[in-house]
């Protein structure tokens, strides 16, 4: 009996099937609404913190990428959502540290600000569970 697509031995499990659906729901989310906030952020009062609007529209184009790269079944899709989650984590530790010790750079939250306690830490798990999911369904040998 042949193997379900994507499950034969040293090929990758399919990152969008089982728990992985959820988890690409959650990137899409996140994808949309931090696009939606920092657009409406840098339209309506982008002199007011340009740094914080421009890394919340940077979060949401890597949410993008997360996403897409999570659904999609061949390997350039696994290496860049390798790439954007990846990034995403170096994001939110870094900005959520900086926005931590240096609040004047930072006059409005970002996505990211204080590891995303706007966004109730999720932006801080989100990562990791990410990373968690693409080792998870990596090959196995």
């Amino acid at each position: 009996m042949a193997e379900p697509r994507g499950e034969r031995r040293g090929e990758p499990r399919a990152t969008a099937s089982g728990p992985g659906r959820v988890l690409i729901a959650v990137y899409a989310i996140f994808a949309l609404s931090a696009t939606a906030r920092a657009g409406v952020q840098i339209a309506a009062k982008f002199s007011e913190a340009p740094v914080a609007y421009l890394l919340s529209g940077l979060a949401g184009v890597v949410y993008i990428l997360a996403t897409i790269g999570l659904a999609g079944r061949r390997p350039g899709y696994r290496r860049l959502a390798w790439g954007a989650v990846v990034f995403e984590l170096v994001g939110v530790l870094v900005v959520g540290t900086l926005t931590v010790f240096d609040t004047g750079d930072f006059p409005d939250d970002t996505v990211w600000s204080v590891y995303g306690r706007g966004y109730g830490f999720v932006p801080l798990v989100l990562p990791f569970v990410g990373l968690w999911w693409l080792r998870r369904t990596s090959p196995k040998g």
